[in-house]
């Protein structure tokens, strides 16, 4: 049975990253695993609990790695570009699951599915509010505007990225030009010292699915 379910979930992901900008339909993910859609009713209920199933994998995939980035480094800094990094990353090496990231094959779904994905990335944004706001506490390190301006530039910075990506087709890497471009963003954002500034490289990425 857990079989065959990741066999469904792989062929959905599949078709959300060869059909961008088509609705998919349980008749058509049926002929891409091969089997009826009856079958694929026997393994969940609605297309609706497919997307619940892929979005669970993405809450698991990225917070579990964000767990760690927290446990493993204590520098603001560091953390805010490895938890940026990290969801760059696993939007490179997942591009049909980036695509339901960005809501666009929910057009249509449920409206509870496309609540799901803005509360993923309102978990995001509080996260990322708490690093930093956690350095003010400390005192350790001088933002440049409030926490929650910080954080949110932050997260529209790459999630725009990530649309691009998906707007794309999936040739534009989100991951390009990061580097020279976090180095930016760490100079708009924080009152640093050179060595503050040493970009990093986060390891530990997602493997794509």
């Amino acid at each position: 049975m857990g079989k065959r379910k990741d066999e469904i979930l792989a062929a959905l992901v599949t078709m959300l990253e060869e059909a961008p900008g088509n609705r998919i339909t349980t008749a058509a993910l049926a002929r891409q695993v091969g089997v009826s859609e009856a079958a694929l009713y026997r393994h969940f209920a609605s297309k609706a609990r497919m997307f619940d199933a892929l979005i669970e994998f993405i809450e698991d995939s990225l917070f579990s790695r964000i767990n760690r980035i927290m446990a493993d480094t204590d520098d603001t800094v560091s953390r805010v570009e490895y938890t940026l990094q990290l969801l760059l990353s696993f939007a490179e090496r997942n591009p049909g699951i980036t695509r339901l990231m960005t809501g666009d094959p929910l057009v249509g779904e449920s409206d509870r599915l496309r609540i799901r994905i803005q509360q993923l990335f309102e978990r995001l944004e509080t996260q990322l509010r708490q690093i930093l706001r956690e350095s003010s506490l400390k005192q350790d390190l001088t933002l440049s505007m409030p926490v929650a301006l910080c954080a949110n530039l932050c997260l529209s910075t790459a999630e725009g990225k990530m649309i691009q990506f998906v707007r794309s087709d999936f040739k534009r890497s989100p991951t390009t030009d990061w580097p020279e471009q976090w180095q930016h963003l760490i100079h708009a954002l924080f009152v640093v010292s050179d060595t503050k500034a040493t970009s990093n490289n986060a390891g530990n990425a997602p493997e794509r699915r």
